[in-house]
């Protein structure tokens, strides 16, 4: 396993200053193209979450820690009827087939949720991930996507935050694989940056001023 040095952590794990975030937010608008506010904690991330998704819309969601920090697949699981979930679906569903058919479906859900691993101030996001399953729903096939992003994620440039991915969010993935009893752990299959959406309004997301994820 890949090991954080403790310099990392705790450059990778400090809020920054509101200056680099109006900057950060600033950038996402303008260059990326994407929909960005900020808010100041995990209560108001559950609330601006929310209020971007109706009621009965199809949601499906990528494995993510900040989704569970801010309260919303607790919300899920506590409010089932408000949304058509295909993620719950697909675990409830006894056939094979038919379960095969909803995770299929899953990136082309009206709402897909999830998290980024750095956000650079100069606007571009990058995620990792080891097979790719959520990619697609942030590439291209999701209706609408929410990124819910701790503020510690925001990093200088782009060089800084692929460094980070590798310096820091690979090591800490690794190691919650590893205690939850993966023997594989992890590693960087795939590595999307997000520089320029073309769908004016697909992509929001919502800056946290806390550390959300890693």
């Amino acid at each position: 396993m890949v090991q954080t040095q403790g310099t990392s952590a705790a450059l990778y794990t400090v809020v920054p200053s509101d200056a680099v975030i109006d900057r950060t937010v600033q950038a996402l608008r303008e260059r990326v193209n994407i929909e960005a506010v900020v808010v100041d904690n995990r209560a108001h991330a559950l609330e601006a979450l929310l209020s971007r998704i109706p009621e009965g819309a199809e949601v499906a969601m990528g494995g993510s820690r900040s989704l569970q920090e801010i309260g919303f697949l607790a919300y899920l699981a506590q409010n089932p009827d408000r949304y058509r979930n295909l993620r719950d679906l697909a675990t409830k569903e006894p056939d094979a087939e038919k379960r095969a058919e909803i995770r299929r479906r899953t990136p082309i859900a009206d709402y897909y949720m999830g998290s980024v691993h750095a956000v650079a101030e100069t606007g571009e996001v990058v995620i990792a991930s080891r097979g790719g399953s959520q990619l697609a729903g942030y590439v291209f096939a999701a209706r609408n996507v929410i990124w819910v992003i701790g503020a510690q994620k925001i990093v200088p440039n782009l060089e800084a935050a692929i460094r980070r991915v590798r310096d820091y969010s690979l090591p800490m993935e690794d190691a919650r694989r590893r205690q939850t009893g993966s023997a594989q752990g992890s590693t960087i299959g795939k590595l999307l940056i997000v520089e320029n959406e073309v769908r004016a309004g697909r992509i929001s997301a919502i800056l946290v001023r806390e550390p959300l994820g890693f």
